[in-house]
């Protein structure tokens, strides 16, 4: 892994867990028993992260969730992320994750514009950009569907494919865009969510024989 990444998170996100209130570690423990149970089942672990526009919160979901899988030597564990509708890959969630020590290019221009995101030389990189949940670089069945925002998830009730869907709502750091905390609103959103995806696959550990 990067090693930037890696002191962001041994600085900042694994030694933090007692912060998480325990009624939010009882649905990250819903994570945690899907990824077990693919272990188990010899089977690929496949997350994809929901969230209305697929600009934000989904996607330091699915990048912190494929941090901590590599983080934890996790493997054959795919994080995907897509919205209700499609908009674009928000640059201020980019800079963020950036912050914490993702490397993260852009590829394209435009308005959903690509970008390629390493967090270690040893891994493919992702390509992100804003989709639909059901796009068809997403999986289409027996994935974990995790809603990461209150809209989404009511308007969603039923994702079709999904063999666990798990709500787990975050605050949308957009309340902050264009005024003096926008940075460290979306830094904090970034790191809740770290700590709370690290803590899920924490578990793994302890519970794999």
């Amino acid at each position: 892994m990067n090693p930037q990444l890696i002191q962001f998170i041994e600085r900042n996100i694994i030694n933090f867990f007692d912060a998480i209130p325990g009624q939010r570690k009882d649905i990250l423990g819903k994570l945690t028993n899907f990824l077990k149970k693919k272990i188990d089942e010899l089977k690929p672990a496949e997350f994809i992260f929901v969230c209305t526009h697929n600009s934000r919160r989904s996607h330091m979901n699915q990048l912190w969730a494929q941090a901590a899988a590599s983080y934890y030597g996790i493997p054959y564990v795919h994080c995907f992320s897509g919205g209700t509708e499609e908009t674009s890959f928000n640059p201020r969630s980019v800079r963020a994750l950036q912050k914490a020590g993702f490397k993260i290019n852009q590829l394209s221009e435009g308005v959903n514009p690509h970008y390629s995101v390493f967090w270690g030389d040893e891994h493919e990189p992702i390509k992100a950009f804003s989709k639909k949940f059901s796009h068809t670089s997403n999986p289409q069945s027996e994935f974990c569907a995790v809603m990461t925002c209150t809209e989404a998830d009511e308007a969603c009730p039923f994702v079709p494919g999904a063999e666990v869907r798990i709500s787990l709502p975050y605050e949308d750091p957009k309340i902050s865009d264009d005024t003096a905390l926008e940075s460290e609103t979306y830094e904090a959103r970034s790191l809740e969510i770290a700590r709370e995806i690290f803590y899920a696959f924490s578990l793994v550990k302890t519970i794999t024989p």
